[in-house]
């Protein structure tokens, strides 16, 4: 199992926004869901795009890609629409004393 890594403070992601850490290795998004925090692999499973430059969606805790528009739900990484068919990975998220922490 994967250990947790610090990576940013609560204060650092406001709510409806997401911020790009590489944790790892890996390309990951942290999303702020109306204070709910989820991380997601930053690449779309489409086409070559940066998940967290896509518009966040909090009352359905979603984000849409910016490039072709699918929408992804943060919780599992399955798209809700085409052209994406393909989920993208999600991670564990824990927030510590005001610090979110990622397994990758």
């Amino acid at each position: 199992m994967a250990e947790f890594s610090a990576v940013a403070s609560v204060a650092d992601i406001p709510p409806g926004t997401a911020k790009d850490f590489t944790i790892n290795g890996e390309f990951v998004a942290i999303v702020n869901c109306d204070g709910e925090f989820f991380a997601i692999n930053n690449i779309c499973s489409h086409a070559y795009a940066e998940m967290a430059d896509g518009e966040v969606d909090s009352d359905e805790c979603t984000i849409e890609c910016p490039l072709h528009g699918s929408i992804f739900s943060l919780a599992s990484g399955r798209p809700r629409t085409l052209p994406a068919v393909t989920p993208i990975a999600t991670y564990p998220v824990q927030v510590v004393d005001d610090v979110v922490h990622v397994a990758v």
